[in-house]
């Protein structure tokens, strides 16, 4: 295992875990919408004349996936509300020194 001794480098690959998982959020959000406008697309074409769109078969997709998606928001954004914008500093120094 290695040491990681320079604080510098320590808040660099902490920003870096960060934007990899900001990254992967806003790829997961842009393939919902894509996805779901898709579907949309796809259900208005196949409606038949006076029939309605909003059918609750048209919304499971968007429902359900719409709760993953609000589930990896929260496991993106919510722990530097929670736990505090340094907490994983904190951590990791903690972890650190109980190692030496």
């Amino acid at each position: 295992m290695e040491i990681i001794k320079d604080k510098n480098e320590i808040k660099y690959l902490e920003a870096k875990k960060r934007v990899k998982k900001l990254k992967g959020f806003y790829i997961h959000l842009t393939i919902y919408v894509l996805v779901n406008l898709l579907i949309v697309f796809i259900n208005i074409q196949d409606l038949k004349p006076g029939e309605s769109y909003f059918k609750w078969e048209n919304f499971i997709t968007l429902f359900f996936w719409g709760i993953g998606l609000l589930a990896h928001a929260m496991s993106v954004f919510v722990p530097q509300f929670v736990l505090g914008k340094n907490w994983e500093e904190r951590k990791i120094r903690e972890l650190m020194d109980k190692e030496q």
